[in-house]
């Protein structure tokens, strides 16, 4: 074999093991939190790091605002390969792993610190849950206290059964707690929300104060109960076949950044509700309490029926049975030292 032959072939063998070392990999991410939203702008900062980090190996188009459908459609495309990511409430957690919906359970928490004391204890556990479903988490990302608005005030819980309420249409966890409260509401998808309340078929719904503000659902209503329903969870995942695709190194750089960047969207978005509770009451909602200790007890109970009625069917009685003794011992007066 002459030089340039050699040559030649050398080059040919370089040019083949190139691709593989400078290949780039793009990430298509969906989710219903709209462009400009906190839920963006950190996700934002988090795909500019994930580029910087792996220089330029892993990219992340994102499709915000629910361009790629609802959340249920969006775990769809994920399946069949059409979208690679994507940041979920609770619903479309529920469609991956059904049993981290326990987290989402009404009257569960009592505050952050309870929160963060769960997720914590319990996070090697629900990445397993995701993983054994096809996905890697790359962070939590909390979506905040649900509160209930109404047309009516609020105060027990009988005075829900004359409130035309709203649950998102297939999400088990509003079902079983609205069933708790001896409600039946009306099942509809989120994009027919507006709609429902300018025609009246609706005159009640729930969501985090953030959320009701950026989808104007508050500019139909006239009341909140101020005792929070339950703290709505969120995650961001990326399937497993796409996140395997990605060298060893990447990978790392994907979960730093996200373990990074969602704990500081946990943050915003506790923050942003704080705000936004101030805003709806300059809106004019009028924030009602519950009418003494006693009656929050009842909402309270009426939480714990609804988290029973789901054992054996979303996660174990086990599991929450561990999470209920989690929160018992955290909220023990800690003895001094």
């Amino acid at each position: 074999m002459n030089f340039s032959k050699l040559l030649l072939s050398l080059l040919v063998t370089l040019a083949a093991a190139l691709p593989a070392a400078a290949s780039q990999v793009t990430i298509k991410f969906a989710t219903l939190a709209p462009e400009g939203s906190a839920w963006m702008k950190v996700m934002n900062s988090f795909a500019d790091e994930v580029k910087e980090k792996t220089a330029g190996r892993v990219r992340f188009r994102m499709y915000p605002g629910g361009v790629q459908g609802d959340e249920k459609d969006v775990v769809r495309k994920i399946r069949i390969g059409q979208l690679q990511a994507g940041g979920f409430t609770g619903v479309g957690i529920g469609e991956i792993a059904p049993a981290a919906r326990v987290l989402d359970t009404p009257f569960l928490f009592k505050s952050p610190a309870e929160i963060d004391h769960v997720y914590g204890a319990m996070d090697a556990e629900f990445r397993k849950m995701f993983d054994a479903a096809g996905y890697v988490l790359l962070g939590w990302a909390e979506v905040g206290d649900v509160i209930i608005l109404s047309n009516s005030p609020v105060k027990k819980p009988e005075d829900l059964k004359a409130v035309k309420m709203w649950i998102w249409e297939g999400d088990p966890i509003a079902e079983a707690s609205f069933a708790a409260l001896g409600v039946k509401p009306i099942p509809l998808s989120i994009t027919d929300v507006m709609t429902s309340l300018q025609t009246g078929m609706i005159d009640g719904l729930y969501g985090s104060p953030l959320a009701v503000l950026a989808l104007q659902w508050h500019t139909r209503m006239k009341y909140a109960l101020s005792l929070p329903m339950a703290n709505a969870s969120g995650a961001v995942l990326i399937s497993k076949k796409a996140f395997g695709s990605l060298s060893k190194e990447d990978q790392a750089a994907l979960l730093a950044a996200g373990d990074k960047h969602f704990r500081e969207l946990t943050r915003v978005s506790r923050a942003d509700n704080l705000k936004s509770i101030d805003l709806l009451k300059k809106a004019g909602i009028n924030f009602t309490d519950p009418a003494g200790r006693t009656v929050a007890s009842e909402f309270e109970k009426t939480g714990k029926a609804a988290r029973e009625s789901l054992t054996g069917k979303l996660y174990s009685g086990e599991l929450l049975g561990r999470i209920e003794k989690a929160l018992s011992e955290f909220r023990k007066p800690k003895k001094a030292q």
